[in-house]
């Protein structure tokens, strides 16, 4: 397992990050422990959670698995989503942000969180009372460092200068989405997480299974995140997904190697990220994933499977002054 520092902070974590989204939903607590008990068995130190995950459960589970060894952890979880049921606890405004973590420490049975993401960009309130509210949550030794999920360039950008300005902890980590039929972080995101040394996570390499080997023209599984879940089936449903995802399969093949294994590789090896995000229902599920560390992923290899896809227009969407990716060496 090769260790890459998480952008500025100097913390070293996994090249792979073990996401908990499955905890108590499509994986039990057996199923959890599996998992969890294989990817420290290869070196895993990063785990990534959220509040949402099965409204807590996630976090309760994950708390239960780390005890005994939570100092050789690096721990995110999330907030902004409504898991008390009541109209005040949702969204990024400072009230609800230090009860959402007070939260998540009881249930991960731990005194602080090494990240604290965002998990979505607040509307209602002023990116000023976002944050200050981390700020206060650092300042009180809850949370250590901060980061943005799911928030574009430009909002990243506006709330680096609201704490520069106040003197305020900036966010040093973000999880955006990316796989081979998302890469839109190409554009502006990754650039700028290069350009300010923040630490990036990414999420759903595999693109919800899209990119597992199962999808095909014509051929779709009859169970799946895609074919499951609204949120999915509406982000993956353009037709040249499908297509890209069959082109994609049919090359990992003739490579010899697993769809997942070659999905997870690719994203990793793009410079700009300190580590992809994998999760699994069960260990079985989970080891195509983890094989990612074997691939010897050269420049030709990542630019044949760049092919494969749509590459995104620089933001200037000036084409001619459009940068290849050089691959991690």
């Amino acid at each position: 397992m090769e260790y890459r520092t998480l952008g500025r902070t100097g913390v070293r974590v996994s090249q792979l990050c073990f996401g908990t989204m499955s905890f108590g939903a499509e994986a039990d607590k057996t199923a959890s422990k599996a998992m969890y008990k294989k990817v420290r068995d290869i070196g895993v130190n990063f785990f990534d959670c959220a509040d949402a995950y099965t409204k807590g459960k996630a976090e309760t589970i994950l708390g239960e698995l780390m005890k005994g060894e939570r100092d050789n952890l690096v721990i995110t979880s999330k907030c902004f989503n409504n898991i008390r049921g009541d109209i005040n606890s949702t969204g990024g405004n400072r009230r609800h942000v230090v009860m959402a973590v007070e939260d998540s420490l009881k249930r991960l049975k731990t005194d602080r969180l090494d990240v604290l993401f965002m998990h979505r960009f607040e509307k209602l309130a002023p990116l000023e009372e976002v944050m200050r509210g981390l700020e206060d949550l650092v300042r009180a030794g809850k949370v250590l460092y901060i980061g943005a999920s799911n928030y574009a360039a430009w909002q990243v950008a506006k709330a680096q200068g609201i704490s520069e300005k106040n003197g305020w902890t900036k966010f040093d980590v973000i999880q955006p989405m990316y796989n081979l039929v998302k890469r839109a972080a190409e554009a502006e995101i990754f650039p700028q997480a290069q350009a300010e040394g923040m630490g990036v996570i990414t999420y759903s390499p595999v693109g919800g299974g899209m990119l597992s080997g199962k999808y095909r023209p014509g051929v779709q599984p009859k169970v799946g995140r895609v074919k499951d879940k609204q949120e999915y089936a509406v982000r993956y449903s353009d037709d040249w997904m499908l297509e890209t995802a069959g082109r994609f399969t049919e090359f990992a093949e003739k490579q010899g190697i697993h769809p997942v294994t070659l999905a997870v590789a690719w994203v990793a090896a793009n410079p700009a990220v300190t580590a992809p995000i994998v999760g699994a229902r069960n260990v079985k599920q989970l080891e195509p994933s983890l094989k990612s560390v074997d691939v010897k992923m050269t420049q030709d290899l990542w630019d044949a499977v760049a092919a494969l896809s749509r590459t995104p227009a620089p933001a200037t969407d000036r084409l001619e002054e459009y940068e290849p990716v050089k691959v991690r060496g």
